[in-house]
Parts: structure tokens; C-alpha cells; sequence
């Protein structure tokens, strides 16, 4: 009885304590989805690391290549989004690779694979700055991608690989923020 109650206090306090950090945030100009978008995902309770990544967030995604990113993370979002709803179906399953036949679906899921590597150990070692710029390197593939490969082929297979790896974008990119909070 007595650990569920310290239990609940510390996540109490915890939970003031990261709404005085978004106050805090906020009164230093940063805006309120770029916090959303980290406290979202991380249960991270030290409060100086939250306001490193999101500060990280921040500067990635005033740069160019983190804003077109976003609006590429956007339309591999919404596009899985609706063809999951059209077919009931989820697309966060695993990219065929064999199945991979243009060379911007190949180029774009071998960077992915790169990518997702090199965020994951940042984020491990708290460089969070070097993790936004490992997704950086999205940027031409994902443009390349979205310019030269059609999603939904007659070729159901190939479709719901493609689906796939609009989905492997999401969730490579979500390894870092919940970019589906960000604003504008």
C-alpha cells in the first residue's frame, strides 16, 4: 500500500513538474506542438534531456530540410492513413525487400534502414541533435520516392509493400517525435 502511494506521488510530481518545464518552454518562445510532439512520446523523467530534444526539434524543424521532411512525413501519414481505412487493414508491418522493384523504393528503404541505426544510437547516447540529422538524410529519398514511384498499383502485392514502407517512414521518424503534433 505504502510503494503505490510513493508510487502515485512521484508521478504526480512528475507530471507538475513537466507541466512547469511546457510553461517554462512556452515562455521562452517554443512552441507548444514541438512540446507536445516530444512529450508525447518518451515518458522521459529528466527534465533537462526533455528540453534538449525538444530544443533539437525545434532547430530541425526551422531548418530546410527538416520542414520539407515534415510535410513528406505528413503526406506518407496521411496516405497510409486513408488506405488503411479503405482497406482495414494496418501498414506498420514489414517491407518485402525482394518485393522492392523501382530504384527510389530501394534507395529510399535502404536509407531507412541507415537511418533508423544511426537515430537509435543517438537517442541511446541522448544526441539528439545528431538523431534529427540522421532523419535529414530522408529528405532526397523520401522526395524521389513521392516524385518517380506510384503507391497504389494495380499489383495488390506491390501496393501493400509500398504501404509498408510509407509506413516504415512513420515510424522511423517517430522514433525521435510524435511528428503527427506538430502544427503548420
Amino acid at each position: 500500500m505504502r510503494d503505490a502511494r510513493c508510487a502515485e506521488l512521484a508521478d504526480g510530481l512528475l507530471a507538475f513538474l513537466a507541466d512547469r518545464l511546457k510553461v517554462h518552454l512556452r515562455d521562452e518562445g517554443v512552441r507548444h506542438d514541438h512540446i507536445a510532439a516530444v512529450l508525447a512520446l518518451t515518458k522521459e523523467d529528466d527534465l533537462v534531456r526533455l528540453r534538449e530534444r525538444v530544443a533539437a526539434l525545434r532547430a530541425f524543424l526551422e531548418s530546410e530540410d527538416g520542414a520539407n521532411l515534415l510535410v513528406a512525413y505528413r503526406r506518407a501519414r496521411n496516405l497510409v492513413h486513408i488506405e488503411e481505412k479503405k482497406d482495414s487493414a494496418g501498414y506498420d508491418g514489414t517491407v518485402v525487400e525482394a518485393q522492392l522493384v523501382e530504384a527510389p523504393e530501394q534507395a529510399l528503404y535502404a536509407r531507412l534502414q541507415d537511418v533508423r541505426n544511426l537515430a537509435e544510437v543517438a537517442l541511446k547516447g541522448e544526441e539528439f541533435e545528431v538523431a534529427m540529422a540522421a532523419l535529414a538524410r530522408l529528405r532526397v529519398p523520401v522526395d524521389a520516392f513521392f516524385d518517380d514511384v506510384k503507391v497504389n498499383v494495380d499489383d495488390k502485392a506491390l501496393r501493400k509493400n509500398r504501404l509498408h514502407l510509407l509506413g516504415e517512414i512513420r515510424r522511423t521518424l517517430e522514433t525521435v517525435a510524435d511528428f503527427s503534433k506538430v502544427e503548420g
